[in-house]
């Protein structure tokens, strides 16, 4: 398959906003795809070569490195690729206008020999751009850079301009596409008439959209119809709705209902089969490297030759056993000896659910079962033991152990159904768990997760970097993420010194095609960074594109006096509070108001 279908194909995606449409697109691009090529069409057009959770290297070249590889490419200098990739803004429109221009110079002598010894031009098709990428990320140690620029270079020398603009954004980690995991769904549904939702849930258990569309192209939807967990692959995790109203979540969760403590750490799911054992955060990363201490407690207490368990690992103080916040649990990242920083920052680890045990997928079983086998494979200790839980049958009993959660250090609980229909939903969010957290029970404020998609210039003392940055929501139905506040407070003089270079590899010219925003930011960012917040209340605003019309027409919702609180480092953007949650809590405050304004008979 030529590599140019898939440059006008994103190209056309580029251009379109609709997901309607972009899903109608991917859709005619898929139908005539060899079933040989698909997954790594799909991978190129999400901006991969392989899922994160593969563990594989990224590409490794730096823009220095990619506008090295554009002026041999081009035979320009590398002060002209500069200069015009100041002007555009974009390294990968800039390859395109060299190309154009020395192609236009060079095309009438090129074709005249071609036609003349009658060769044809030979084009770039899709398995020769994908393994050239591949064999650039693979390279590694001494004398590898200058390899991968060579081999980059060729690439763009054979590649027409419109490919090499491709080319090079992908290098970058830019397509600017604004084409997610949903839309891709959308796509193959449309293109080999599965059902979306039985694509989805083979992508939770499964995730690796690439080999899932594999398996649909070359044997049919009924292929993925019995994907099954296997140890090593990580499921997409379940996800709790929030609310903070006792009442609610009793009648939500039903009675009696399983209440666990909140550890304020980092959920793991943890995989083990025979003697290896990999361990996933939320965001499917694979992070053993960060935990080796978990890694020897799985191999002395899990007792299954395979498992997939889930478990939060909490930072704790070693001289008192108390609990740490989350970002101490940073540090193991940052520092090079891992072993080292173990034992300065150590952990335990507090487990929740069991997802498959020995070749048995406990998935589509109960909660009740699944703790049942939960306790039956683990043999528990101090350090590696089942969360503190308790059954609840009523609002005082979940107050009491709320407070008692409290007390220990963590954040709150997580409560969750206990009835027939209580399976492990991976990749959803819903009801069958809810979190009640400390910070639901202030007056003042809630902490919700947002995503950063755009900033403003700082000025007077923080002139040089910026002063405040544009956040927004998720909103999971139309697969973008819509505005809800500005935040310039709760930073450190430090922090708002590093922002700019933290949020440099995110920066874009222009608007990404999933945000929605009626506000213009002076710079705009690929939404990739989460951020907690906290703020005074939830307000109607008539800029902000968070539920828009939801509540009143032409007017959406916003949060009034928001902070920065930390860095979500473990959450992917989809995974940011929806505006589905947000708008739950306006409407509960619009309760609240009903409930203390007095009614006319009393006035």
């Amino acid at each position: 398959m030529e590599f140019a279908v898939i440059a006008q194909t994103l190209e056309i995606l580029e251009k379109t906003t609709s997901k309607i449409q972009q899903a109608a697109t991917l859709a005619m691009l898929f139908k005539k795809t060899p079933p040989s090529v698909i997954d790594k069409v799909v991978y190129l057009i999400l901006g991969t070569l392989w899922p994160d959770w593969k563990g594989m290297p990224e590409l490794g070249i730096a823009e220095k490195g990619i506008q090295k590889c554009i002026a041999l490419a081009t035979n320009t200098t590398e002060a002209e690729v500069e200069k015009l990739y100041k002007s555009l803004g974009d390294y990968g429109a800039a390859v395109e206008r060299l190309k154009m221009s020395k192609q236009g110079k060079a095309a009438g002598l090129t074709a005249f020999i071609k036609s003349a010894k009658g060769v044809q031009g030979k084009k770039l098709d899709v398995e020769t751009v994908y393994n050239a990428l591949a064999k650039i990320a693979m390279l590694q140690g001494e004398g590898s850079r200058d390899m991968k620029l060579r081999l980059l270079t060729a690439l763009l020398m054979d590649a027409e301009p419109k490919e090499a603009k491709y080319i090079v954004r992908f290098v970058e980690g830019r397509l600017r596409l604004g084409v997610g995991e949903a839309t891709v769904m959308d796509g193959l549904a449309s293109a080999f008439g599965v059902s979306r939702d039985l694509i989805e849930r083979a992508y939770n258990v499964y995730p690796d959209l690439g080999a899932i569309a594999k398996l649909i192209a070359e044997k049919g939807g009924s292929a993925i119809r019995d994907i099954k967990p296997a140890p090593g692959i990580p499921l997409r995790p379940m996800l709790a709705e929030r609310a903070s109203d006792p009442v609610e979540i009793m009648n939500k969760a039903g009675v009696p209902a399983l209440a666990e403590f909140k550890y304020d750490g980092e959920r793991g799911q943890i995989h083990k089969k025979g003697e290896k054992v990999w361990i996933f955060s939320r965001r499917l990363e694979d992070i053993t490297h960060q935990y080796p201490d978990v890694v020897e407690m799985v191999l002395k207490h899990v007792k299954a030759d395979e498992a997939i368990i889930e478990g939060e690992m909490v930072a704790v103080d070693p001289e008192t056993g108390e609990f740490k916040p989350f970002q101490e649990l940073m540090h193991r990242k940052r520092k090079k000896d891992i072993h080292e920083a173990a034992k300065e920052y150590p952990v335990v680890v507090r487990l929740f659910d069991c997802l498959y045990v020995n070749g048995v997928d406990l998935t589509k079983r109960p909660l009740p079962e699944r703790r049942e086998w939960l306790k039956k494979i683990v043999e528990e200790s101090e350090g590696f033991k089942i969360a503190e839980h308790t059954l609840v049958k009523d609002t005082k009993e979940l107050e009491q152990f709320f407070l008692k959660a409290i007390e220990s250090g963590c954040e709150g609980l997580v409560v969750k159904s206990l009835g027939i229909d209580s399976v492990y939903q991976a990749g959803v969010r819903g009801w069958l768990w809810i979190k009640y957290k400390r910070d639901y029970k202030s007056e003042l404020s809630d902490t919700v997760d947002l995503v950063v998609v755009g900033a403003f210039h700082g000025r007077g003392k923080r002139a040089g970097t910026y002063g405040a940055l544009l956040l927004a929501a998720y909103d999971p139905d139309t697969d973008r993420f819509v505005t809800v506040c500005k935040v310039g407070t709760g930073f450190t003089d430090e922090e708002l010194a590093q922002l700019p270079k933290k949020l440099e590899p995110y920066k874009l010219p222009h608007k990404h095609q999933r945000v929605d925003s009626e506000i213009e930011a002076d710079v705009w960012f690929e939404p990739a960074l989460v951020m907690e917040v906290a703020g005074a209340e939830i307000t109607l605003s008539p800029v902000h594109t968070c539920c828009w019309s939801w509540a009143k027409p032409e007017t959406g919702i916003s949060i009034r006096f928001p902070r920065f609180i930390r860095w979500r480092e473990d959450k992917s953007p989809t995974e940011a509070t929806t505006s589905k949650e947000l708008f739950e809590m306006y409407l509960r405050k619009l309760k609240k108001i009903e409930k203390a304004e007095p009614k006319a008979e009393e006035v």
